[in-house]
């Protein structure tokens, strides 16, 4: 099942733009994607990680690699990010403390990365000229049930209120919110995967009813890319994707494994939800995604006349055991396929 998010890209040949949390799944990908597409003037890659900066470089080919620049710096200093955002056009927020447990743990690291982060990244992109902010989400941001999806709760808050503050000049920023990116990270592949390869007996899963939303991340790039065109600031964008449990998706990869109930873990959900009810009252759907919209006194909908954008019915929600589209077994194993993954 491919889901291709094909509204068009903006210009970006000749552009800068700067991509926080640049070494991670996301930011390596969306490197990758521009470079390939595009002939960006610059791609700003800002992290902690000077190793992961480092493996980073080696793979981008080196016809492209005198147009990829490396910055160490953390979000939480908002100096560093100023002096990296000079002269450019785009950010890519994707910096972010995401790991459920490790929030739980560590609360105040998790503030300072996720919400004085995100407010550095806002006055960073706004003193200095910044056109566009495309702020990467997470489903968890919607009724939050943890200190990270609260965390990026308040991070989408800040973002859509950045529009407030930027007066008369052009600078806007828009929200990226999506589920589980398949084969990232922390994500659950990665996690059976290895089980698998070191001759595990069965496969955990916390329980038996769990869903969840699924999105390549090839799809997340695309759909950052199109979003980042169309928006006009305040936005909160929703792709539209499919759900599958995740005893389902364990079953779809290793079908003669047995699994084992372990429990939901402190925080976790059992199922996922992109849009509340409470959302639903200003929120726009289009052929491939949601918007849920601003309450902007500039924000009009007008420039969406092309896409058919028709408000959701009262008391809807977005949530993954209430999808209307949902992943078989084949269907999941097509989307590992065009992910480059090996099971």
């Amino acid at each position: 099942m491919t889901r291709n998010f094909n509204d068009p890209a903006p210009a970006l040949d000749g552009a800068s733009l700067l991509i926080t949390g640049g070494t991670g799944s996301f930011g390596q990908q969306f490197t990758r994607t521009v470079l390939e597409r595009y002939e960006p003037r610059r791609v700003i890659i800002f992290s902690r990680d000077e190793l992961k900066q480092y493996e980073m470089e080696r793979a981008i080919p080196e016809d492209k690699r005198d147009r990829v620049r490396f910055f160490i710096g953390d979000v939480r200093d908002v100096e560093r990010l100023e002096m990296a955002m000079r002269e450019i056009d785009y950010v890519i927020h994707a910096a972010a403390l995401k790991h459920v447990p490790a929030a739980e743990y560590n609360p105040f690291e998790c503030v300072r990365t996720n919400i004085h982060g995100a407010e550095n990244v806002v006055m960073a992109a706004l003193r200095t000229g910044v056109k566009r902010v495309v702020a990467l989400s997470t489903d968890k941001a919607a009724s939050p049930v943890n200190l990270y999806g609260a965390s990026k709760l308040a991070s989408d808050k800040i973002f859509v209120a950045g529009n407030n503050l930027a007066g008369t000049q052009d600078t806007r920023f828009a929200v990226v919110r999506y589920g589980n990116v398949l084969g990232s990270r922390g994500s659950v592949l990665p996690l059976f995967r290895q089980l698998i390869a070191s001759g595990a007996t069965s496969l955990p899963i916390t329980h038996a009813d769990m869903t969840r939303f699924w999105i390549t991340l090839d799809q997340g790039v695309d759909f950052v890319l199109s979003s980042l065109e169309i928006m006009s600031g305040g936005e909160i964008f929703v792709p539209k994707i499919p759900s599958m449990k995740v005893s389902d998706f364990a079953a779809a990869i290793a079908p003669d494994l047995p699994q084992e109930i372990v429990g939901i873990r402190p925080g976790e959900k059992l199922h996922e939800t992109m849009i509340t009810p409470d959302d639903a009252r200003t929120t726009l759907e289009l052929a491939d995604r949601y918007i849920i919209e601003p309450s902007l006194a500039f924000w009009s909908n007008a420039h969406l006349a092309d896409h058919d954008a028709q408000s959701v019915p009262d008391g809807f929600e977005y949530a993954s055991d209430q999808n209307d589209e949902w992943l078989d077994a084949d269907g999941m194993l097509q989307l590992v396929k065009e992910s480059g993954i090996e099971l």
